[in-house]
């Protein structure tokens, strides 16, 4: 089992989960985060420290946000690795909470 970084995450980027993380499982893109799954050791502490709420178990992603799961494998294997906290995004308070920003993801 892992956990998945899903759509409230696009835009808003914080990295507040970056830091509790044991494993540094998490990858970083313009404006969104991913786990890695094949890291991820299951360990749920990243999931209560995400400010967007954007961090599901595998079987509890939302209905509708399902293809996240393959995405953040599929980025985790072409993003940069993080480890450390950083600034949020700039507008990131604007973005939090607006639903389906997938077409506002940057790779």
């Amino acid at each position: 089992m892992t956990f998945v970084v899903t759509d409230n995450c696009v835009k808003c980027k914080y990295t507040d989960c970056v830091e509790v993380c044991p494993v540094d499982c998490f990858y970083e893109g313009p404006n969104f985060l991913v786990i890695h799954p094949d890291e991820c050791i299951d360990c749920a502490l990243c999931e209560p420290e995400c400010p967007a709420e954007a961090i599901f178990s595998e079987d509890e992603v939302p209905a509708g946000q399902e293809q996240y799961i393959e995405l953040n494998a599929e980025l985790a294997d072409v993003w940069p690795n993080i480890s450390e906290k950083k600034e949020s995004l700039p507008d990131a308070e604007e973005w939090d909470g607006v639903p389906d920003k997938l077409q506002h993801l940057e790779r």
